[in-house]
């Protein structure tokens, strides 16, 4: 019994909370590895590009609520991502037409694109403060949970309890059709293979007649979608606050030089190592470990390896580590 009510814990506050954190982690780090891939450059905007979807889904969550549009148990927020995702279509393909466009024509070197793409990132960064305010802003609507605390214990007659968040639920099942959509695109379609074919050999791309800016707008597309759709999924399981994007920024590229950056599949696995190392070692095991020990040898203190106010911190020491022993990472993107 003792075991189960362990499990259950450990489930509740480590494994469901770290698998939707590295869906959304995941769906950030394939936004940075096709910008890397295709365009090669690392955008330190991308933080930010999430900020200004998710900031147009909260107002378009706003308007919604007020004509009394809504999805029943499911939050209001999931019918305003399509219009999320197409205002930040417009503002990325804005960005490279007055911005990178410029440099890439140029054949300016990766180093100055990523200093361009800091200046755009504070730029994004001060748009969506000045539009939404620095405050956090609560959107989540309709159920909160699937299944609550009070209803697993009733139903298992377990001391603990389990509850599964409704954003928790949605972040997971969207997440996979995300990849599996883009898999598809990438594999299946004739404007996947020539990003593919861009990305390995771009003079090779060129010469058997693949449009480079066609390929460049389609990744943009790409990457705007997914921003988006990560940025909501992150506003709506946390919080939405312009700066957090900010930080995220750190895990987000973490996760995709720890997988490989430039490779999908590495990106998707970054994702969940970087969120099971945060939550696991920013959690304190004092109820977990309370169950599985005997009496005598239960622990007083908390049994926490870091406090939850340096979790960037561990995503920080696992990229060091990455880039020390691995560059290329995991799944063998290209070398950082």
């Amino acid at each position: 019994m003792d075991l189960l009510n362990a499990l259950v814990a450990l489930s509740n506050f480590v494994i469901i909370p770290a698998v939707a954190y590295g869906s959304q982690l995941a769906l950030g780090a394939l936004g940075v590895t096709l910008i890397y891939g295709i365009l090669r450059f690392s955008n330190f905007a991308h933080g930010d590009t999430m900020a200004f979807g998710a900031m147009i889904a909260v107002l378009v969550t706003w308007w919604f609520q007020s004509m009394g549009i809504g999805l029943g148990p499911l939050p209001t927020a999931l019918l305003a991502l399509p219009f999320a995702i197409l205002g930040c279509m417009a503002l990325v393909l804005i960005t490279d037409r007055m911005v990178y466009r410029f440099y890439r024509e140029q054949k300016a070197k990766p180093v100055i694109l990523v200093i361009v793409s800091m200046g755009v990132m504070f730029i994004m960064n001060g748009l969506v403060r000045f539009i939404i305010g620095p405050n956090d802003q609560s959107f989540a609507d309709g159920e909160r949970f699937i299944i609550s605390v009070r209803d697993f214990k009733a139903m298992t007659g377990l001391k603990e309890g389990l509850a599964i968040k409704t954003t928790q639920g949605i972040t997971v099942v969207v997440a996979v059709i995300c990849v599996a959509l883009l898999f598809w695109f990438l594999n299946k379609t004739r404007t996947g293979k020539s990003m593919r074919a861009y990305s390995d050999n771009e003079d090779l791309a060129l010469l058997s007649g693949i449009n480079p800016e066609r390929v460049v707008m389609y990744t943009w597309l790409i990457v705007a979608a997914l921003a988006t759709t990560a940025g909501v999924l992150y506003g709506l399981d946390k919080t939405f606050k312009p700066f957090v994007y900010f930080q995220l920024l750190l895990p987000i590229f973490a996760s995709a030089i720890v997988g490989g950056l430039g490779n999908p599949l590495g990106a998707i696995a970054g994702g969940f190592i970087i969120a099971f190392s945060e939550v696991t070692i920013t959690y304190a095991w004092k109820k977990v470990l309370g169950y599985l020990m005997p009496e005598s040898l239960e622990p007083s203190g908390l049994v926490q390896l870091l406090s939850t106010d340096y979790k960037f911190a561990v995503s920080f020491v696992i990229l060091l580590i990455v880039l020390l022993f691995k560059p290329t990472g995991l799944f063998k993107g290209k070398s950082v």
